[in-house]
């Protein structure tokens, strides 16, 4: 491993802040040297997912796969800020993985610690694509976000699609750059795909790279999981989504830093005691969901229902008054990052599962497939896997349906996070085999 010195880490980084517009680096270009963690083997990747069970998903590994931390130049939500964001680079080898390989830029899902890192081996989402993608030939590069890990950004722009974008097609910009030092053979082919906000991330990214970028990203297919694509029609339902408590005050905090404007005072938004501290609140360098609620930082629990949650953390007319639509800042902001109203050229899939409490596809996926179909699409696919969800993990391979019960707050709790994802990255990967 190479180790590199914080002081010469920090310097870089203030640095890329200070330098902006053309003056700036080039984005994309690497900030320190692209600095390999560890190579895990194919036996490796074979033990565990056949310890997890995973393995009757990701099928057994073909390629060993090196962890590349990298660590690139990006900008920042407003014109001629320029910074840098950390990420990973998963780089297929061995005998059997040799030929080119097609590159997957990857989006993560939400994150409220902002010392995680995807360059970290022992990760279970960096695991995740190791198992599905880089064992199976893709080379795979994960950005951390803006905000997150060694970025040096102020905070994180969450849910904003611009941002999202430009932080994943650097990430891409980055793995090209980091390639000839660490192996990689890339064959040119660019492939998006993410999970929950990296779902919205990777979109915002598939979009920007069609239409502002096509002369340098060979884009040949996108896979976009459980994502909120449709976030000002989410403002407008009247019951609050599981994990509300931290999802959106998150999303608010954040669009008021880019916008300036969704509330005039922080206590027309939130009710005490969390307008005290909810601005700096997310993400968190010390704690994460559970910790955000034992140390009461956030409401929740057992016994709290989601709208419970939401209604002990904002003030009822702020939400009305989004609820309501039309003017209001809030709901205006949600329209500017709803992803609706583009035309993809090539091949994308759209994938959740009709349980899902946290993003429902009633509201996010399945609006999302109405409007390609409304300007009459054929390379989109929308797919549904909550039949498997249930089967594999429901009492009796069915979804409980008593909300008293232990099963059924097991079950709803763990939906979102941990049951959906692989069954939408064996669809993913699916789509991804067929253009690779």
């Amino acid at each position: 491993m190479t180790y590199f010195r914080p002081s010469c880490v920090a310097a870089a980084a203030a640095l890329l802040v200070a330098c902006g517009g053309s003056e700036g680096p080039q984005r994309g270009a690497l900030v320190e040297p692209a600095a390999t963690l560890t190579t895990l083997t194919a036996a490796q990747i074979d033990a565990t997912t056949a310890a997890s069970g995973l393995q009757a998903i990701s099928g057994k590994a073909r390629c060993d796969v090196r962890v590349v931390a990298l660590n690139y130049t990006t900008v920042g939500v407003r014109e001629g800020e320029s910074t840098n964001a950390s990420g990973v680079m998963l780089v297929p080898g061995g005998p059997a993985c040799t030929a080119p390989a097609p590159l997957v830029a990857y989006a993560k899902g939400t994150d409220v610690q902002k010392p995680r890192t995807l360059a970290n081996p022992q990760d279970g989402e960096t695991f995740l694509l190791a198992a599905m993608y880089a064992a199976q030939g893709y080379a795979v590069v994960a950005t951390d976000y803006l905000g997150f890990a060694k970025s040096a950004y102020a905070y994180h722009p969450y849910l904003h699609a611009d941002s999202e974008a430009t932080v994943v097609l650097d990430s891409v910009r980055a793995a090209r750059a980091a390639a000839a030092s660490v192996g990689a053979n890339l064959s040119g082919k660019v492939m998006f795909t993410g999970y929950s906000q990296g779902g919205h991330a990777s979109m915002a990214a598939h979009r920007a790279a069609e239409r502002d970028h096509a002369g340098e990203f060979n884009v040949v297919a996108g896979a976009h999981l459980a994502g909120p694509y449709n976030l000002s029609g989410q403002l407008r339902v009247p019951d609050a989504i599981a994990g509300v408590q931290f999802f959106v005050p998150y999303l608010v905090t954040s669009w008021q830093k880019v916008y300036g404007n969704v509330y005039a005072d922080v206590k027309t938004a939130f009710k005490l005691p969390y307008s005290g501290y909810i601005e700096t609140l997310l993400p968190s360098p010390t704690l994460d969901t559970t910790t955000l609620v034992s140390s009461g930082a956030l409401p929740g629990g057992p016994g709290v229902t989601p709208n419970q949650a939401r209604d002990l953390v904002f003030q009822p007319e702020f939400l009305a008054a989004a609820q309501a639509g039309g003017t209001n800042l809030l709901f205006l902001a949600a329209k500017k990052n709803d992803l609706l109203g583009w035309s993809p050229r090539a091949r994308l899939l759209l994938c959740g599962g009709a349980g899902d409490p946290t993003v429902p596809p009633a509201i996010h996926q399945q609006a999302m497939k109405a409007d390609f179909d409304s300007r009459g699409l054929t390379n989109v696919t929308s797919v549904d896997v909550d039949a498997l969800v249930q089967a594999t993990y429901g009492p009796g391979g069915k979804a409980p349906t008593d909300p008293a019960s232990a099963a059924f707050a097991t079950y709803y709790g763990n939906y979102h996070g941990t049951y959906e994802p692989p069954f939408c990255h064996a669809q993913a990967r699916a789509v991804l085999d067929a253009v690779r």
